[in-house]
């Protein structure tokens, strides 16, 4: 996965959030700029978040830059970013319509661009540590995104995931912190050999050393991943002057969609939230004891 694509993803959204700024600058809502644009809210919407979907053609932008009387300087910018958008595709494209779904296509796309990601997970392995037999008993479950009787989209879903796990061995890998809820280790996922696989696997990626696992025990009682559910925080690389170029995003999945958080006062709401359970997870040595613990105890099973 190189760098240059994966950029694409915060190429449409610097994009996106350019055309926004200039909208505000015209002083246009977003209702009253759809209205003038012939176009509905939530395709605007679209086009300032920079979705996949969204192909920025040069005719639609130069409509959207007349309307905001942009500058020659920012239209000569904004039409180059569009057309590089159109150039590249992100390597997962291929994955489309079978075991990607649109809302999650964002999100792969900001994973490989990311320089940090944390991660907090109440019931499953995450995504990333997952292996082929414990993500095919996932696979069996209604899910909102993948056909349980279509073998042949279930494989494709599952070697997906296995191209995605590249990110963590990749040049320039990012620095993956993952905290897990102890039902995670203990609660049966397919036969107690896919677990002892499974458990195997999450300790083998906590010895990379870019990547950290943190057990949440039950014994540590109330904590304030009990409020928000499993979630995502993502940050990514500053500019040659140290500059913020892509704000920090939470992202929070379910069965049928996903929000992407990126507001100052949003994302601070989850750097609480895992500020408290860093507080309270058992740290790291002593997490990786407990999940040795629990394979040996599937593997006699």
């Amino acid at each position: 996965m190189s760098q240059t694509v994966t950029g694409s993803t915060m190429l449409r959204r610097q994009l996106g959030r350019k055309l926004e700024a200039l909208r505000k600058a015209a002083g246009l809502t977003m209702e009253k700029a759809a209205e003038e644009l012939d176009r509905t809210r939530a395709t605007l919407y679209r086009i300032e978040s920079g979705a996949e979907n969204v192909r920025f053609r040069a005719a639609d932008v130069k409509e959207m830059l007349k309307l905001y009387s942009a500058s020659d300087e920012d239209i000569e910018l904004v039409l180059a970013m569009a057309a590089a958008t159109r150039e590249n595709k992100n390597w997962w494209h291929d994955y489309i319509g079978s075991g990607l779904p649109r809302w999650f296509q964002l999100y792969v796309g900001l994973e490989g661009a990311a320089s940090r990601i944390r991660q907090y997970q109440a019931e499953l392995v995450p995504g990333l540590f997952q292996t082929r037999a414990y993500t095919e008993q996932l696979l069996k479950l209604p899910n909102g995104a993948i056909d349980a009787g279509n073998d042949d989209e279930q494989q494709r879903a599952i070697q997906l995931r296995v191209e995605r796990q590249a990110l963590l061995t990749r040049f320039s890998a990012p620095q993956l912190s993952v905290i897990i809820n102890e039902a995670v280790l203990r609660r049966p996922i397919g036969s107690a050999t896919i677990m002892a696989e499974q458990l195997h696997q999450i300790l083998k990626a906590a010895e990379l050393p870019n990547v950290t696992v943190r057990v949440l025990t039950f014994s540590a009682g109330l904590h304030a991943g009990m409020t928000a559910g499993a979630f995502s925080m993502l940050e990514f690389p500053c500019d040659s002057k140290g500059r913020e170029v892509e704000p920090p995003v939470a992202y929070l999945e379910a069965a049928t969609g996903a929000i992407y958080l990126d507001k100052p006062h949003e994302t601070a709401v989850y750097d609480a939230i895992w500020a408290d359970m860093t507080g309270r997870a058992l740290n790291e040595s002593r997490s990786k004891s407990l999940i040795q613990q629990v394979a040996e105890e599937f593997s006699r099973a």
